[in-house]
C-alpha cells in the first residue's frame, strides 16, 4: 500500500467512525434532550456555555450558534470564571457545562456557584456517574465510543458528538421560535452570508435617484431623465402614481423612427416586472436572470404599486450576489 493509499484509508476510517457515532447519538436522544430545550426556552436570562480544552473550543462554537439563531448565549472560560467572571452569571441564566469525562477540575467553582445560587445547570458529558452529571439538573449524555485515533487519546469522535449535540439544541430552539431567514439576516449582516440574506430594500435606489416620468412626457424629456439618472431605464407613472410601464434601451430602438414625436406612454412596455421591497435580493437576481433584464422597479401592494425603488443587477453583484 502506497503512502497515498494509507492516508486515504485512514481519513475514510476516521470519517466513517465519526459518522457511525453520530448515528448512535441520534438514536440515544430521549426526554432529557427535550428537558434541556424547555429549560433554555424558559430562561429569562442568557445561556452560559463553559468548558476547558477541546470542550471549550466546541463550547465557543455552540455559544456562537445559539446567539446567531435567536438564543442569547455567551462563553465563559472556567478558569476566568474563578477569577471574577462568575459575576457574569445571574438569576434567570442557564449554564451548559461541557466535559467529556465530567471531571474537569477547572469547572468546580462554576458548578459550585450554580448550586449555591440556584442557577439551572445542564451537563454535557459521556459519563453519567461523573461529578458534572451528578450535580447537573438536566443531563445530555453523548455515547462513550472511544476516539478515532484508536487509542482513546485524541479528541475526535467525542468532540464531533459534542458539537452535533450543540447544533441539535440550537436548531431545535430556532425552529420552536419560528426563527426565519429574515431574522437570521439581522445577526449576519456581513460577508457572503449577509449578501445572500439581503433584502431588496437593503440594496435598492430610492427617492430622488429614481428615473420616473409621466405618461404624457415627451420623449425628449424622457431621454434627459434616463441620461441624468444613469440606470438606462425610466419608469412611467400613471396619474395615480402607480407604475404603468418602463422604457428601456430596447424600447428606444423599437421606436427609433419618429422617437422624439412620441410620448412616454407610446414607447413604454406596459406592466413591467417588479419586486417587493421585503423580497430577498437573491429572488430579484433570479427574476432578472430569467427575464434577461438588468433592472427591477420595486413596488408594494401597500403603496398601490407606486414605485418605491429601483434595483440594478450591478447593485447585487457589488453585494456579492449573482
Amino acid at each position: 500500500m502506497t503512502d497515498t493509499e494509507k492516508f486515504l484509508h485512514t481519513a475514510r476510517q476516521v470519517i466513517t467512525d465519526e459518522a457511525n457515532a453520530l448515528n448512535v447519538l441520534a438514536e440515544s436522544l430521549d426526554d432529557r434532550f427535550a428537558q434541556a430545550v424547555r429549560m433554555i426556552l424558559e430562561a429569562k436570562g442568557r445561556i452560559i456555555i463553559s468548558g476547558i480544552g477541546k470542550s471549550g473550543h466546541i463550547g465557543h462554537k455552540i455559544a456562537a450558534t445559539l446567539a446567531s439563531t435567536g438564543t442569547p448565549a455567551y462563553f465563559v472560560h472556567p478558569a476566568e470564571a474563578s477569577h471574577g467572571d462568575l459575576g457574569m452569571l445571574s438569576q434567570g441564566d442557564v449554564v451548559l457545562a461541557i466535559s467529556n469525562s465530567g471531571e474537569a477540575p477547572e469547572l468546580a467553582n462554576l458548578l459550585a456557584f450554580t448550586r449555591r445560587f440556584g442557577i439551572p445547570l445542564i451537563g454535557l458529558s459521556s459519563k453519567m456517574d461523573s461529578t458534572l452529571m451528578k450535580q447537573a439538573d438536566v443531563h445530555l449524555q453523548i455515547p462513550s465510543l472511544g476516539e478515532a485515533c484508536g487509542f482513546g487519546m485524541v479528541p475526535s469522535i467525542s468532540t464531533t458528538l459534542t458539537l452535533a449535540m450543540g447544533d441539535a439544541l440550537a436548531i431545535a430552539l430556532m425552529k420552536h421560535r419560528d426563527f426565519r431567514p429574515e431574522n437570521f439576516r439581522d445577526f449576519h449582516p456581513g460577508g457572503k452570508l449577509g449578501a445572500q440574506l439581503s433584502k431588496v430594500r437593503d440594496l435598492m435606489h430610492a427617492d430622488e435617484a429614481l428615473p420616473l416620468v409621466a405618461g404624457d412626457a415627451p420623449m425628449a424629456d424622457v431621454l434627459i431623465e434616463i441620461s441624468q439618472k444613469g440606470f438606462g431605464v425610466a419608469g412611467v407613472v400613471a396619474a395615480d402614481g402607480a407604475l404603468a410601464g418602463i422604457i428601456t434601451d430596447g424600447d428606444l430602438r423599437r421606436h427609433m423612427q419618429g422617437l422624439l414625436d412620441k410620448t412616454a406612454a407610446e414607447v413604454m412596455t406596459a406592466s413591467p416586472a417588479t419586486i417587493a421591497p421585503d423580497a430577498m435580493a437573491e429572488e430579484a437576481v433570479a427574476v432578472m436572470n430569467k427575464r434577461k433584464i438588468t433592472c427591477l422597479f420595486v413596488t408594494d401592494a401597500a403603496s398601490q404599486q407606486r414605485p418605491q425603488g429601483l434595483l440594478h443587477i450591478h447593485d447585487c453583484l457589488r453585494a456579492g450576489l449573482g
